[in-house]
């Protein structure tokens, strides 16, 4: 494993994984120092602790020795997916175990939306990108209008509804991108 440098692809899977030096290194019986010369390649790893290091960041072994360049969500095998509300249809754009950030699509028929009450997400930003359509969000309690084309950014915690507008005649189509990723046990408040 001398030739084989494996620091980079650690430390990117640690931070894919939102999880601390310490939180990794204390999941698979190493020390953070240890950890730290890992990631910089500065220190060569047993068998047994690259596969206790690979198990506590949820990768396989064998993607270590493959950096890579990216992952494909194709168009037809998007997962659909239901955060509530009435007239909508969703999709995640992101791969499900990325954590950094993440991607939704809204397709909305008009009126379609979050519903009447407010909510709020345990993340630290929102945007929100208006591919077709108009969309009106309410945050706190203050309406903004987004026609197609335009994007807003804004804190997730902040109280929030929206809708696509009731008086447009085709669907309005949405992109969502939160950072980090919504954490997979969230109920929302």
């Amino acid at each position: 494993m001398d030739d084989a440098r494996v620091g980079a692809q650690l430390r990117a899977a640690r931070l894919a994984a939102r999880k601390s030096m310490a939180e990794v290194a204390e999941e698979a019986g190493l020390t953070k120092g240890f950890l730290s010369k890992l990631e910089r390649d500065l220190a060569n790893v047993s068998v047994a602790s690259l596969i206790r290091l690979c198990d506590a960041l949820g990768v396989s072994v064998g993607s270590l020795f493959q950096p890579s360049k990216g992952e494909v969500v194709r168009a037809g095998e998007r997962p659909a997916i239901n955060f509530g509300g009435t007239g909508i249809r969703e999709y995640l754009l992101t791969p499900a175990h990325e954590r950094r950030m993440q991607a939704i699509l809204s397709d909305l028929t008009p009126g379609g939306g979050s519903g009447e009450e407010t909510y709020a997400l345990p993340v630290d930003v929102e945007l929100v990108f208006i591919l077709a359509g108009r969309l009106e969000l309410t945050i706190d309690e203050e309406l903004i209008i987004l026609d197609e084309g335009d994007a807003f950014t804004f804190a997730a915690n902040a109280r929030h509804s929206w809708r696509a507008a009731a008086d447009d005649a085709g669907p309005t189509r949405v992109l969502w991108v939160v950072s980090p990723a919504l954490p997979d046990t969230t109920r929302y408040s």
